[in-house]
C-alpha cells in the first residue's frame, strides 16, 4: 500500500466524526497521507459492515445490490459514487452514506419511499421505426430551439406525469377498475449520477403498444389534448379538464435537450397490458419492444449528456422541482424523500385555509420571516378563470425597493398548478410591486414552450380584473380599520401614488385616489382623511377640492395662500410630500369635481368674494398705483405683474403663477441650472400685495425718502414672498441682503 499515490477525497465527504464500534475516529480522521492510512487500516475493527477510509474519510456499505467496500483497496477503486452520496443526501442509486449520518441516518433511511427499481426487462426483439420527416424537423427545433432553459425537461416530464394520474384518477371514478388500489397514485424522480441517468416514473393511465405509437412517434400529438377533447365530447364535469396540464405533445421531447438517449417503460391501466420499452437517441427512429416486470404507468429514463450531468444531481433537480412544480396536484418523490409537502393553497376554499397556513405559505413565497400585514385569498370563474392569492409584507419598503422598477414582480403566474413565470411583471402593473402572491388562470394564453405569455388583450383584461381587485379590498381595509390602513399607507403610499401617475386609465386613477390620505384644515393634526370623506363635507355648491402643499402644518396654516379660504371657512386637503403635487396634477378631476391648488391665481369657480374692510387704514389708490409703478421698476424682469389683492391679511405679498406645482417640479427639473432670466421668463410671476400692510404702507412713504433702503425692502418682501411659495430652491443668495438690513436698522439706535 506504501506505493498507492496520495488521492484527497475531501470535496467528495466531510472527515469521519463517528466509526461504529471502534474509538480511533479522531486518529484516522488526523491523517493526512493514504500510506500513513494504510499501515492503519489494519488496526480498524467494525462490526456489522466493513469500512473503507481513506484520508481519514469513511463510507459504509448499505445496499447490498452494489459492490462489497471490503473489495476497495486502493483509492483508484474508490467509486464515483462516494460524491454523489455526499452531495445527493445518501441517494439510493448508490448504496454509501457516511458513518457519522448512523444511526439516526439510518432511520431516516428506513423511511424512503421509492418505487423505482430496475425490474424492467426486454423480452424479444424490438421493432425498428422511423420519424416522419416533418417530425423529425419539429424534434431538432424542440431539442434545439424552443425552450430557454434546459431545466425545463423536468417541468414538462412532471407536467405529462400528472396528466398520466389526473387522467386515471378520472377513469376510476367513471369507469371503476380502472386502478389497482393499493398503487398510489405519485410522481417519482430518481438521479444516478454514476449511471449519468435522470428517471421519472408515475404510476398513471400507461400507454398501449397503439398510443405509444401514435403519441411518441408523433411529434405535437397531444395525448392530454385528446382526452380533453373526449371530455369535451361528452359534455363532462370541468373538474377532471382543470387539471389536465398538457396542450401541445412537444413536452416529451424536451428530454432530447439533454439526453443522448430515452427509455421509456409503459404499462397501461388496462387490464392484462402488456409493458414495453420505447427508445430512441432522437436522431431519426426510435425502438419499440415488449418488457417484462413494468409496473403500470410510464417510467422515462433520459441517460445524459456529459454536459448535462447535473441533471443527475439530487440538489439540482429537487431546485427545479421546487421552483417549477411544487405545487402539482400529486405527490412528488426524489430518491424516496416527499418534495411538494407545501399546499397550493389558492385552489382552496378561503374559508378551509387557516392563519398558522397563511403565515407559512406566505414565508416560503416571499422568503421572508415576517407575517404579512393583509391577505387577499381571490377566486372567480367568470368571466375569467382566476384563482389567485396576495399578500402585502408587514415591514416597510427600503428606498432601494421604492426606487427599482424592473425585475421586481412580486407574483408568481402558474398555469394548472405548474410554473410559468416566478416573478410575472405583466400580471399586475408596476406600481402593485410591493404585492407577493400567485396568480393562477386557466385560461392564460401560453406559447409553444409555456414560457411566454400571449394574446397581451387578454393578459390585459386578467391585469385590470386583479387591480381592480386589489384597489378594492384595499379600500374596504381602510373602512374596516382605519388606523391599521395608516400604517399601511405611511409605508406603501408611495406606490399608490405611482399608481396614478402611471396610469392612462381616469377611472382607474379615481380608484386608487380613494386609497390616498391626507391631513385636513378641518381635523386635527395628525388625523388622516380620504377623497371620499372631504366630498362628503363641502359646502352647497362648491366645485372645486382644494388642497396646498407645504413642508409641514404649520407652514401650511401660516401660508399667505390658505388665509383666503381660511376666511371663508372653506376645507383644504394639506400635502407635506412634493410629489403629491405631481399625483393631484395628473388625476385633475375626482367624481366629476375639480382638484385644484389654492395657491392657483383666481378662486372663481366658487365666486369666493374679495371684499374690503373699510376700517382698516390702506393705500389710496393713487398711492397703491404709484407704489406698483415703482416696484416695477425696482424689481425689473423679476416680476411680470404687480396688482393689489384684498384676500391677503397677515401677509404683506404673494407671488402667484399658473399651475404653481407644475412650476415647482420643472424648475427642479427641466430649468435646474438655467439662468436667473430664464427662470422669471418660464414663471412670469405676478406679484399680489397687500396695500393695507403696514410694511406696504411704510414702504410707500420710503421710496421717496430712502430710495436705496425702499429697493432693499421691496427686493425682500419679493424674495420672501417666493420662498412663501416654493419658487427658490436657495435662500443663502438673499443673505447678503438681509445682512444690510439687518445693518441699517441697527444703526438708528
Amino acid at each position: 500500500m506504501s506505493s498507492v499515490p496520495p488521492c484527497d477525497f475531501s470535496e467528495y465527504c466531510s472527515p469521519v466524526t463517528q466509526i461504529q464500534s471502534h474509538p480511533v475516529t479522531n486518529m484516522a480522521a488526523s491523517m493526512s497521507s493514504v500510506a500513513r492510512l494504510a499501515r492503519l487500516r489494519s488496526c480498524f475493527t467494525v462490526s456489522t459492515r466493513a469500512v473503507s477510509c481513506f484520508n481519514g474519510h469513511a463510507v459504509s456499505r448499505v445496499n447490498s445490490t452494489a459492490v462489497n467496500c471490503r473489495t476497495v483497496r486502493t483509492p483508484q477503486q474508490f467509486p464515483e459514487y462516494l460524491r454523489l452520496r455526499h452531495l445527493h443526501s445518501r441517494s439510493l442509486h448508490t448504496g454509501y452514506r457516511l458513518l457519522s449520518e448512523s444511526p439516526a441516518a439510518e432511520a431516516e433511511e428506513a423511511d424512503l419511499h421509492n418505487i423505482i427499481k430496475d425490474t424492467e426487462k426486454v423480452t424479444g426483439s424490438g421493432e425498428q421505426h422511423s420519424f416522419q420527416a416533418e417530425t423529425l424537423k419539429l424534434l431538432d427545433i424542440v431539442a434545439k430551439s424552443l425552450y430557454s432553459d434546459k431545466e425545463v425537461f423536468v417541468r414538462e416530464l412532471i407536467s405529462n406525469a400528472s396528466d398520466a394520474l389526473e387522467k386515471l384518477r378520472y377513469l376510476s371514478l367513471t369507469q371503476g377498475g380502472a386502478r389497482e388500489v393499493d398503487v398510489p397514485l405519485e410522481i417519482h424522480l430518481g438521479t444516478d449520477l454514476v449511471q449519468g441517468t435522470f428517471t421519472i416514473q408515475d404510476t398513471g393511465v400507461g400507454l398501449t403498444q397503439e398510443e405509444i405509437i401514435e403519441n411518441l412517434g408523433t411529434i405535437a400529438r397531444s395525448g392530454s389534448r385528446a382526452f380533453l377533447s373526449e371530455l369535451d365530447n361528452q359534455g363532462q364535469s370541468s373538474t377532471a379538464a382543470s387539471s389536465i396540464i398538457g396542450q401541445f405533445g412537444v413536452g416529451f421531447y424536451s428530454t432530447f435537450m439533454v439526453g443522448n438517449k430515452v427509455q421509456v417503460f409503459t404499462r397501461s391501466h388496462q387490464p392484462d397490458s402488456p409493458g414495453y420499452c420505447w427508445t430512441s437517441d432522437g436522431s431519426g427512429s426510435y425502438e419499440l419492444a415488449e418488457a417484462e416486470g413494468v409496473q403500470r404507468g410510464t417510467k422515462i429514463v433520459v441517460h445524459l449528456k456529459k454536459e448535462c450531468m447535473q441533471f443527475a444531481r439530487e440538489d439540482d433537480i429537487k431546485e427545479i422541482v421546487t421552483k417549477y412544480s411544487n405545487f402539482v396536484n400529486c405527490p412528488i418523490y426524489l430518491n424516496g424523500k416527499r418534495l411538494n409537502t407545501v399546499e397550493a393553497l389558492w385552489m382552496l376554499d378561503a374559508k378551509n385555509v387557516t392563519d398558522e397556513q397563511h403565515e407559512e405559505f406566505y414565508r416560503f413565497l416571499a422568503n421572508a420571516y415576517d407575517s404579512p400585514r393583509y391577505r387577499l385569498h381571490y377566486q372567480t370563474d367568470a368571466p375569467l378563470n382566476i384563482r389567485s392569492l396576495f399578500y402585502i409584507p408587514a415591514h416597510k419598503p427600503t428606498m432601494w425597493d421604492m426606487s427599482r422598477q424592473e425585475g421586481l414582480g412580486g407574483v408568481a403566474l402558474y398555469s394548472r398548478r405548474v410554473l410559468i413565470q416566478p416573478k410575472a411583471e405583466t400580471i399586475l402593473p408596476k406600481w402593485l410591486r410591493f404585492v407577493k402572491g400567485v396568480v393562477d388562470s386557466e385560461d392564460i394564453p401560453l406559447n409553444l414552450s409555456r414560457e411566454l405569455l400571449q394574446d397581451s388583450a387578454l393578459i390585459r383584461k386578467i391585469r385590470s380584473v386583479l387591480t381592480n381587485r386589489i384597489v378594492k379590498f384595499l379600500g374596504d381595509q381602510a373602512r374596516r380599520d382605519a388606523e391599521k390602513y395608516r400604517r399601511f399607507f405611511e409605508d406603501y403610499g408611495f406606490y399608490l401614488r405611482e399608481g396614478i401617475v402611471s396610469t392612462e386609465d381616469q377611472d382607474e386613477r379615481e380608484s386608487i385616489a380613494k386609497l390616498l390620505r391626507f391631513e385636513s384644515s378641518a381635523e386635527a393634526e395628525g388625523t388622516l382623511v380620504g377623497i371620499e370623506e372631504y366630498c362628503k363635507r363641502m359646502r352647497p355648491g362648491q366645485r372645486n377640492i382644494y388642497y396646498f402643499s407645504a413642508p409641514s402644518r404649520q407652514l401650511a396654516e401660516t401660508s399667505p395662500y390658505y388665509e383666503a379660504l381660511k376666511k371663508k371657512d372653506i376645507e383644504v386637503l394639506f400635502c407635506y410630500e412634493q410629489y403629491d403635487e405631481l399625483v393631484l396634477l395628473q388625476l385633475r378631476q375626482f367624481k366629476t369635481l375639480n382638484l385644484k391648488s389654492i395657491e392657483n391665481e383666481v378662486l372663481e369657480s366658487d365666486k369666493v368674494e374679495e371684499t374690503q374692510d373699510d376700517s382698516k387704514v390702506t393705500l389710496s389708490p393713487s398711492k397703491a398705483d404709484a407704489l406698483m409703478d415703482w416696484m416695477r421698476s425696482a424689481l425689473g424682469e423679476k416680476v411680470t405683474n404687480i396688482k393689489v389683492s384684498t384676500r391677503l391679511e397677515s401677509h404683506p405679498a404673494m407671488v402667484t403663477v399658473m399651475e404653481m406645482g407644475a412650476a415647482r417640479h420643472y424648475l427642479r427639473t427641466a430649468f435646474a441650472g438655467q439662468s436667473e432670466a430664464e427662470r422669471w421668463k418660464f414663471l412670469q410671476p405676478t406679484l399680489e400685495i397687500n396695500s393695507s400692510h403696514p410694511i406696504m404702507l411704510k414702504l410707500s412713504e420710503l421710496k421717496s425718502s430712502d430710495p436705496e433702503l425702499a429697493r432693499l425692502v421691496a427686493e425682500q418682501v419679493y424674495d420672501n414672498a417666493l420662498v412663501a411659495a416654493g419658487l427658490i430652491e436657495d435662500p443663502r443668495s438673499m443673505l447678503n441682503r438681509l445682512n444690510e438690513l439687518l445693518t441699517r436698522t441697527l444703526d438708528k439706535y
